[in-house]
């Protein structure tokens, strides 16, 4: 699947003045596999989808196994076809060769050949993806995931951290301007995963966009802009990060040593575990301000006040109902 990820364009900044300014779009998009087969429903994977990726940002799509997550990865990458909808890459059809040319891809179920070399391997793609200078980049990628002191050895002994590293240079080659990366922190450890961030990063400022599709909610927290939430194969919930992340209801408020805690517990004001800071829940700003005026006047000072930030595996479960 590594030719989905061929560029001969020149590097970075290459985005055309006349592409559109979502990197990826998707309309109502479905999918059904079987529909039609022997009188058979078939199978619904995906349902009325619609997510829009603006240039340059990372979106994390994360869901419960089963919820459609890699067959929307395939329907971007034309492995498979929509049964209905419509998707658009940069504004254009995504079966088109030169948009084919601007997405790098790493696939969940990666296959390399074992006889082979990282450093054959990957010039064997510079050659069909017609890169100009293809051994030193190959050398540059390969610097980049940690592997230039394996180029020279034979895929098949190695680790499937070091395969995932090997697959994320292929990814890499050309620098295009989409990158899907499918569970691509997989089999890594800590610092791979570390160095993983740290190449996303770098792919983001130089103006790349991204789809992750990951079940570390920890990675996509740390990388993603934003998430596309999948349900049984619709979006639950799709939104900026932070904006997803913040609480409408609860507040949390942090109050001097000297603030009196019963006066706190008076005013509607629930402990919150560390010394000084407590919890008041309220979609009323008004209902909120009433309290802090009551704990205020009974002699609490107030040192810092927010919504509270949930985790994304709590955005998660509420949105999947669990």
């Amino acid at each position: 699947m590594h030719e989905l990820s061929s560029n001969t364009e020149p590097s970075p900044s290459r985005l055309r003045a006349s592409d559109d300014a979502s990197a990826v779009e998707v309309v109502g998009l479905s999918k059904t596999y079987g529909r039609g087969w022997l009188g058979t429903k078939g199978k619904a994977v995906l349902h009325d989808v619609t997510i829009r990726v603006p240039r340059g940002q990372a979106l994390g799509v994360i869901g419960p196994n089963g919820a459609g997550k890699t067959t929307l990865v395939k329907l971007l990458l034309t492995v498979v076809r929509p049964s209905s909808g419509k998707i658009r890459i940069f504004g254009e059809d995504p079966e088109l060769p030169r948009v084919r040319r601007r997405i790098g891809y790493l696939p969940e179920r990666l296959t390399l050949p074992a006889s082979a070399t990282p450093m054959d391997y990957l010039l064997g793609l510079s050659r069909i993806r017609r890169l100009s200078d293809g051994e030193r980049e190959v050398e540059r990628q390969l610097a980049r995931v940690k592997m230039a002191a394996n180029a020279g050895h034979r895929i098949g002994p190695f680790s499937k951290g070091m395969k995932q590293r090997v697959g994320l240079a292929a990814a890499l080659l050309g620098s295009p301007d989409l990158l899907v990366l499918d569970e691509p922190t997989d089999g890594l450890d800590p610092i791979g995963r570390a160095e993983f961030r740290d190449i996303v990063q770098e792919e983001k400022r130089r103006g790349a966009t991204l789809i992750l599709n990951s079940h570390l909610l920890a990675e996509a927290e740390r990388i993603c802009d934003s998430v596309a939430i999948l349900s049984s194969g619709a979006v639950a919930a799709e939104g900026n990060i932070r904006e997803l992340c913040t609480s409408k209801t609860r507040w949390r408020a942090r109050f001097s040593p000297s603030s009196p805690e019963p006066s706190l517990l008076n005013a509607g004001f629930v402990k919150a575990g560390e010394p000084g800071c407590f919890m008041f829940n309220t979609e009323e700003l008004e209902t909120l301000n009433a309290a802090l005026d009551r704990a205020r006047a009974a002699g609490a000072l107030l040192m810092e006040l927010g919504p509270e930030l949930r985790d994304l595996e709590d955005v998660l479960r509420e949105a999947v109902g669990q």
